[in-house]
C-alpha cells in the first residue's frame, strides 16, 4: 500500500533518442518546473516534492483547487509550473519566490497562481493502486479523471509519434519546455527506479554551494561540491561569473567559520591552486566559506578529473533550487578512502 512519501519513478538522461524507442514508446514534454506528487485525502491535498518534502504550504491556492477537482484517495504524478503571461512562458523564478514569500504567500499566490500538469496516476478515486498497470492503461484512467478539470489542473500532452515530439522541442522550447521524456508504453510505474528516459535541450547538474568569491552580498563566482558517502563535502568546481540579476537567488547564503575541532568548513582557505579549474592559475584562491545548504543548478561540460569527478572547466550558474535540500544532491561514491 502506498504511503507518504513515495519516491517517484525517475528518468535517466541521454543525449540522443534511442532507436529502440521507435514504435514502442510514448513521448511527453519535459516541463521547466518542480516535480510533484498530489495526495488527495479526506482532509485536503498535500503536495510532495520528488525527494519527499511537503510543499503544500508554498502552494495554498493550488491545494485548494486540487481538493475541489479530485476525489479522495487519488495520487497523481506531474509537474508544478507557474505561467508568466508577460513573457508567454513558464517561470522558474516565480516558483522560487514561493520559498521566500513568508507571510506574503497568499498575495504572491493570488498574483501568480500555480498549475499542476499531470502525467501519471498512481492511485484512482476508488483507492485502486495502478503501479502494475501499463502506461497506456494508466493514461486512459488519467484522461477520464481530468476530462472536465479546470485550467489549473492540466493533462500533460503525450504522443507516440516521434516527429511530433521533436516538433515540440523545436516549437515549444520558448514556452518553457526543456526536453522530452520517453516512456515505454507497456511499462508499469516502478517506484524509485529510473525506467524512463529524458532528453534535455541542455545538460544540467545540481551541486551544493560551499563557498563564494567576492562577498556574500555580491558573489562573483560559486565554489561547488557534493557530499561523499561519509558525509564529507568534497570540492568539485567553480562557476563562471554570476550575473547581477542572478544574485538575488543567492540571498540565503550564510558564512561558515573555520574551527579547529574538525567541525568547521572542510575545505582549506585559500583554496590550493591545484584544486582550481583554471590550470593557468598558480596562486591559491581566496574565498568565503558558506554553510553547505543552498543547491545550485549549473550547466557543465563532460570533462571530469580524479576520483571525485571534479569539473575540469568552469560551469555556468543557471539558478538556485530552493525545492531541494543539500542532502537531495547525488552523493559521491568511491572505492577507497581518499584525503580531502
Amino acid at each position: 500500500m502506498l504511503r507518504w512519501p513515495v519516491e517517484p519513478m525517475r528518468a535517466a538522461g541521454v543525449t540522443e533518442l534511442p532507436a529502440s524507442a521507435a514504435g514502442r514508446a510514448r513521448f511527453e514534454p519535459k516541463w521547466d518546473g518542480f516535480r510533484g506528487l498530489v495526495w488527495v485525502g479526506q482532509d485536503g491535498v498535500r503536495l510532495q516534492s520528488r525527494h519527499g518534502r511537503d510543499l503544500s504550504r508554498f502552494f495554498p491556492e493550488l491545494c485548494a483547487v486540487l481538493a475541489d477537482e479530485l476525489p479522495p484517495r487519488v495520487i497523481l504524478d506531474g509537474e508544478l509550473v507557474i505561467w508568466d503571461h508577460a513573457r508567454g512562458r513558464t517561470s522558474f523564478s516565480r516558483l522560487q519566490q514561493r520559498f521566500t514569500a513568508g507571510r506574503r504567500i497568499g498575495a504572491v499566490a493570488a498574483q501568480h497562481p500555480a498549475h499542476f500538469v499531470a502525467f501519471d496516476v498512481l492511485r484512482d478515486g476508488r483507492g485502486r493502486e495502478l503501479l502494475d498497470q501499463p502506461l497506456a492503461g494508466r493514461r486512459r484512467r488519467l484522461q477520464r479523471l481530468l476530462a472536465s478539470s479546470c485550467p489549473q489542473l492540466t493533462l500533460c500532452p503525450q504522443t507516440g509519434d516521434e516527429k511530433t515530439a521533436r516538433s515540440w522541442l523545436a516549437g515549444w522550447s520558448t514556452s518553457g519546455i526543456e526536453g522530452l521524456l520517453v516512456k515505454p508504453s507497456h511499462s508499469g510505474y516502478d517506484v524509485g527506479r529510473a525506467g524512463w528516459i529524458k532528453i534535455k535541450t541542455r545538460h544540467t547538474e545540481e551541486y551544493v554551494v560551499g563557498g563564494v568569491t567576492g562577498s556574500i552580498e555580491q558573489p562573483i563566482s560559486l565554489l561547488l561540491g557534493r557530499f561523499d558517502e561519509r558525509g564529507v563535502l568534497r570540492f568539485l568546481g567553480q562557476t563562471h561569473r554570476v550575473r547581477a540579476d542572478q544574485r538575488r537567488e543567492l540571498a540565503g547564503l550564510r558564512p561558515m567559520p573555520f574551527r579547529g575541532d574538525g567541525c568547521g568548513h572542510p575545505w582549506p582557505c585559500p583554496l590550493p591552486a591545484g584544486w582550481t579549474v583554471d590550470l593557468a592559475e598558480r596562486h591559491a584562491l581566496p574565498y568565503l566559506p558558506v554553510e553547505p545548504m543552498l543547491v545550485a543548478e549549473v550547466e557543465a561540460d563532460i570533462a571530469r578529473d580524479g576520483p571525485f569527478a571534479r569539473l575540469r572547466h568552469r560551469c555556468r550558474f543557471l539558478r538556485s533550487r530552493p525545492d531541494l535540500r543539500a542532502d537531495d544532491v547525488v552523493r559521491i561514491r568511491y572505492e577507497a578512502p581518499v584525503a580531502v
